[in-house]
Parts: structure tokens; C-alpha cells; sequence
């Protein structure tokens, strides 16, 4: 199958737009329409994960969409840079098709789901335009397969031995957002950098060394 774009390339071209934006930021605002200082602010965010496991590059055929919804604070620096850490439960995993005589067809989903801890920077480029990259760590909470009939309705779940995996994830994030006063609307990738799978054992064989990797979009609502 053809392979999708390598979202680690898109990763570093956010990195440098952000190192080449750096002597600019200051003279931009981050602050509401009502608000005549910097206020640091804490908020809650929900979206969409399209997940997946690669193990040299990413592709794109094996794509599963999972929940990412938590808690975030937004702790101005100076004018233009804020500093986000953030408290997320973040669904990853993939997923795979089958077609037999004896299920029918339908598709395996294979969930990973952690609790999730990011720090980004955050640069407003203009006042409504923020570009944002850093570093995630997360602990895997559980793991199971759901089957999935060819209607959308669940067959089965099977737990999986959390265990049996690597429990710590992490890795680098770089996005984008919108702000519209207090409400934010963004994307954002995930490269993960550990191996889900413990090496030597079945985990580690089943998974292929895979690691995780994941696009988001959300929206964030501050207080």
C-alpha cells in the first residue's frame, strides 16, 4: 500500500517555523479582548486521536480514531511565549481488518490507553495564531481488542496484561492552534519514541517493535 507522509518531517518543519518566528513573538498578544495583563490560565480540552504504530515509517493503513480529553494550564513566559503542561487521557492503538467465513467481516481495534502528561511551548505568532511544540510522557492504564462487526457494533473485548507492555510512552509534540478569546481550536502530532513491547517477549514479537504515533484535533476551553 502506498505510504502516507512522514509526520516527523511535518514535526521538524514546526520546530524550525517556531525557532525562526522567536525574534517576532514579542511584539505579539496573548491575552483576551477583556484582559489588560498577562493572566495565566487552566482549562479543560477534548478531540479526536487518528492512531497508529510504525516501526520505521509512518503509514496510513492502519489508522484508528480514539478520545484525547483531559486538563490544561496556560502559564505566560512574556508577551507571545507560554509554557502549557497538560493531564490528558490519550486513546492509541491501531486497527485491522478480516474477512473470513467464520466471523464475517468486521475489524480488530487494538487499544492502548494512557494517561498523558505533554509540556509545550507555546509561540503566539499573531494574536490568534499560536504554533506550539515539546515533549510528552505517559503511562499506560490499559489495553484491550475489541472486534468490530462490518455494521460498527462490538462482537468482543479482550483485556490485555498491561504488563506485558512497556507502562511508560513517550516522546515529541508539535502543533498548531486558533484562538478565539478564550475558546481554542488546534492540531497536533504525537512521536512516540519507546517501543510499546517489551524486547523478548510476545508483546514485544506481536507488536513488531512498533512505537505510537498520533495526529489530534481538539478544542480547548480556558477559564
Amino acid at each position: 500500500m502506498k505510504k502516507s507522509t512522514s509526520f516527523n518531517f511535518y514535526s521538524l518543519l514546526i520546530s524550525w517555523g517556531m525557532l525562526m518566528c522567536g525574534t517576532s513573538v514579542y511584539a505579539q498578544q496573548q491575552e483576551t479582548s477583556s484582559e489588560t495583563k498577562f493572566t495565566p490560565k487552566f482549562g479543560i480540552k477534548g478531540g479526536v486521536n487518528f492512531a497508529n504504530l510504525y516501526v520505521d515509517h509512518v503509514q496510513d493503513e492502519h489508522l484508528k480514531i480514539g478520545v484525547n480529553a483531559g486538563f490544561y494550564a496556560k502559564l505566560p513566559v512574556t508577551r507571545g511565549i507560554s509554557i502549557q503542561p497538560e493531564l490528558l487521557y490519550s486513546s492509541k492503538g491501531s486497527k485491522d481488518t478480516y474477512n473470513n467465513l467464520l466471523q464475517g467481516s468486521g475489524e480488530y481495534r487494538f487499544n492502548l490507553n494512557y494517561i498523558e502528561t505533554p509540556l509545550l511551548m507555546v509561540f503566539n505568532i499573531t494574536p490568534n495564531f499560536n504554533l506550539n511544540g515539546g515533549a510528552y510522557i505517559a503511562y499506560l492504564a490499559s489495553a484491550n481488542v475489541k472486534t468490530m462487526r462490518s455494521d460498527g457494533t462490538i462482537s468482543g473485548v479482550k483485556d490485555l496484561n498491561a504488563e506485558s507492555f512497556n507502562r511508560f510512552d513517550y516522546g515529541l509534540v508539535g502543533g498548531l492552534g486558533i484562538d478565539i478569546e478564550n475558546v481554542t481550536l488546534g492540531a497536533r502530532y504525537n512521536y512516540g519514541m519507546q517501543k510499546i513491547g517489551k524486547p523478548g517477549q510476545l508483546s514485544g514479537d506481536l507488536t513488531n517493535n512498533s512505537k505510537n504515533s498520533v495526529a489530534t484535533l481538539f478544542i480547548g476551553f480556558a477559564f
